[in-house]
């Protein structure tokens, strides 16, 4: 049997369902629905759906063929009048049999039911700031054994079988052996070695490719700017959030070939999974703003460059933690390394999350193409972006919403990226400002200025060009020298020290 294309829609008194059938033997079609269920069959095409909502057979049902196009329309009477059925759009879990949608898991614990394990999980908030303490592993348990990542931690042995394509996919050497505590350690000492201070220098003061980007619009940016003006004029929140996100035939096409799945998942996992989905998302709007929606052979490898989820294997366990993560990665890996960037990314994946899963859906939908569409990047659908296009049909707007939210509330400065930024950007703009600021003002923020960036600065404007560009940088270098009685000033490492030179220059100054 062939599962044909569909699609769902309502209004406030009919569920209308149309299904595309073409070549079908319309002499032998049968319609069958009653409550949740619904099936139809037109030899070869047979369809089952699982409906949010219940329809009843009251005379007011309808049905209608197109035989140009091979379409049926069918309207089915909503059983309640006015009730808003959710998730019309996603159409994986649609498909999935009522059986396999109730069904308790084979392993369960005992006094609580898989519907008390709902209501729990609908009515409970999620605190998204909170610390988590990861389990420690002694050292003797841990080589015996695999380590896990992926979807919820599902996977491990999987880079066992894979060791060619690794080295392209993520940045981690053997995965399959390294704790989670060791990935963190080796991601941040990567970071350190590879952030660039004249790459984000050049950035923070040539940034008119940087306003550009800032300037273009998403389209989750008028999306969500019309759900906010629809919600100030009504209160059916829900309904605004399906209005405005659309699906294209070919993602509704992805959508039917995924294979229905249930995740069981513990608290402490499923709050990591909802961190690492905020993480993939922050990295794809960052791609999204910065190529102007135009993907390109690059954007496979900027989103998981991007994702510590994706290139290091990730977990988190704090909001904070995610934001100051892809910060770092931000200002240390793409073209375009400004901290500006870092926050719109905030505030794209902000609105994202807030507009509801299908938002979030069309948003993984594309970035399994992306990834679908590159080699060896695929792997990491099989790791990550299919559960996650399937789980996320099954989640709740509310949370998504919530996690939106905290994402906005979140304040990340320049100062949680450990990189010193503020430092390095005083010290840049002092240097440019030596040629109208007078020389004894620029003695007193030498003072306060951490001397290895201003040494940095000295050595590119002395060293490697081999002359002074400026009389006052002449005066100045020349002080310095006589002061200190140091012939090799720059090169000396003891005025490197922070104590050492600060006591020496004040002392000078004073004299």
């Amino acid at each position: 049997m062939i599962t044909p294309a569909f699609e769902l829609s309502q209004d406030p008194d009919f569920l209308t369902i149309t299904i595309k059938v073409p070549y079908a033997r319309i002499s032998e079609f049968d319609v069958y629905f009653d409550g949740e269920d619904f099936k139809f069959y037109a030899k070869p095409y047979f369809l089952r759906l699982t409906l949010p909502g219940r329809i009843v057979e009251d005379g007011r049902e309808k049905a209608s063929y197109n035989t140009d196009k091979g379409i049926f329309t069918i309207q089915l009477p909503k059983e309640i009048p006015g009730q808003y059925f959710e998730g019309l759009d996603m159409l994986t879990a649609l498909l999935a049999p009522k059986k396999a949608r109730s069904a308790k898991p084979l392993v369960e614990e005992i006094g609580n039911s898989a519907e008390l394990a709902d209501e729990e999980e609908e009515e409970e908030e999620f605190d998204w700031e909170i610390e988590q303490t990861p389990y420690q592993e002694t050292v003797e348990s841990t080589l015996h054994l695999q380590c896990s990542y992926g979807f919820g931690n599902l996977k491990s042995g999987v880079f066992q079988r894979l060791q060619d394509e690794l080295s392209d996919v993520i940045d981690l050497k053997d995965p399959d052996s390294t704790p989670v505590k060791e990935r963190r350690q080796k991601q941040l000492a990567a970071e350190a070695a590879k952030f660039d201070p004249d790459h984000y220098l050049a950035d923070f003061f040539e940034d008119e490719a940087i306003q550009l980007v800032l300037k273009y619009k998403p389209w989750w940016v008028d999306a969500y700017e019309k759900k906010m003006a629809s919600q100030e004029g009504s209160h059916q929140e829900q309904e605004s959030q399906t209005t405005f996100v659309v699906f294209s035939e070919e993602e509704k096409e992805q959508l039917r070939k995924f294979t229905n799945k249930s995740y069981l998942l513990d608290k402490r996992t499923c709050h990591q999974v909802y961190l690492s989905l905020v993480d993939i998302l922050l990295a794809y709007c960052y791609e999204v703003r910065v190529t102007g929606g135009e993907k390109n052979v690059e954007s496979p490898w900027s989103i998981r460059k991007l994702s510590a989820t994706l290139c290091w294997l990730e977990t988190f366990s704090s909001v904070p933690d995610v934001l100051v993560s892809f910060g770092r990665r931000v200002l240390c890996y793409p073209l375009y390394r400004h901290f500006r960037l870092v926050t719109c990314a905030f505030s794209d994946a902000a609105m994202v999350l807030q507009l509801g899963k299908s938002a979030v859906l069309k948003c993984l939908l594309d970035i399994h193409k992306i990834f679908r569409e590159n080699d060896p990047a695929y792997i990491l659908n099989d790791l990550y972006i299919s559960d996650y296009c399937i789980w996320i049909q099954k989640t709740k707007s509310k949370k998504l919403a919530a996690l939106g939210e905290s994402l906005q509330q979140a304040k990340i400065t320049k100062a949680h990226l450990g990189f010193e930024l503020e430092e390095l950007e005083t010290a840049a703009v002092l240097v440019q400002e030596e040629e109208t600021t007078p020389l004894c003002r620029r003695k007193e923020q030498i003072v306060q200025l951490n001397p290895r960036y201003y040494h940095k600065i000295l050595l590119e404007r002395f060293g490697s060009r081999g002359r002074p560009f400026s009389l006052q940088a002449v005066c100045l270098e020349g002080w310095l020298r006589s002061q200190l009685k140091l012939s090799l000033w720059l090169a000396n490492p003891w005025l490197q020290t922070q104590a050492t030179y600060r006591c020496c220059v004040s002392s000078l100054l004073s004299r």
